[in-house]
């Protein structure tokens, strides 16, 4: 069996950009078929690392440090990429906190299993999209320990705001500049966020994105969440509940 050239599969995969001080590695797109309500969608993964600045990470390099450094230390997220996302005139994107509870397990105390899910069906649906998924955003920024201690703290009667707060952290500790860089490398055109969040927003126009509407996206309300659902509104300034369109 002929052993595969990796670099040189890698190279042509391989994008650098720079957020702050740090380098950002972007590897793909990897063809992806997602099953989504019955049907299988083709998006198109990305991955990204952050690095200290220093010498290029070449994809010779990559290759060669594989086994002996441990890029599962390093920060990993995501992008789903659906459809001509860096050509077509009106895209849409998701800026997407990683949610190990409610993503992975289902936990009804939030609505972020709906919101990805139903994220992915919006951006299929309207042809051309692309879905962040932030891996340093659990608990709005403050870890999956420290969540944990935050969801005691909320089954004592505190609200998220006040959990986090209480544990020393700011109510939304979260930065999506990272995020935005890598968007950079994969679309210069106007786009149109999926959030209720309008610190995303502000996000997007501080970092010089053209943001060209909106989509609310409320769903999946319960008895678990009600909670939670009203502080993000009442606290922590999220847009109320809206018609699913976007909104210029």
């Amino acid at each position: 069996m002929i052993k595969p050239n990796l670099a040189a599969i890698i190279k042509d995969k391989l994008k650098r950009t720079r957020h702050g001080g740090d380098d950002l590695y972007v590897v793909g797109p990897v063809k992806l078929p997602v099953e989504l309500d019955g049907e299988t969608k083709i998006f198109h993964w990305y991955s990204w690392l952050r690095k200290e600045a220093g010498e290029e990470l070449t994809a010779e390099r990559l290759v060669d440090d594989l086994n002996h450094t441990s890029y599962a230390d390093l920060q990993q997220s995501s992008v789903l990429v659906y459809g001509d996302f860096e050509h077509n005139p009106d895209a849409l994107i998701r800026m997407h906190s990683i949610c190990h509870t409610g993503d992975i397990f289902g936990s009804a105390r939030c609505d972020c299993g709906f919101q990805l899910k139903q994220s992915m069906r919006i951006i299929a649906e309207h042809g051309s999209g692309a879905l962040f998924y932030l891996a340093n955003h659990e608990g709005r920024g403050i870890g999956l320990f420290s969540k944990a201690l935050a969801y005691l703290l909320q089954e004592e009667g505190l609200d998220t705001v006040d959990a986090n707060t209480e544990l020393g952290f700011a109510d939304d500790a979260r930065d999506y500049g990272e995020a935005i860089a890598v968007l950079k490398v994969l679309r210069q055109a106007p786009v149109s966020i999926i959030t209720n969040n309008p610190r995303k927003v502000d996000a997007l126009r501080k970092a010089g994105m053209n943001v060209a509407g909106r989509v609310p996206l409320w769903g999946n309300a319960s008895v678990y969440n009600e909670k939670y659902l009203q502080t993000k509104v009442n606290r922590s300034g999220h847009f109320g509940q809206e018609p699913q369109s976007i909104v210029k």
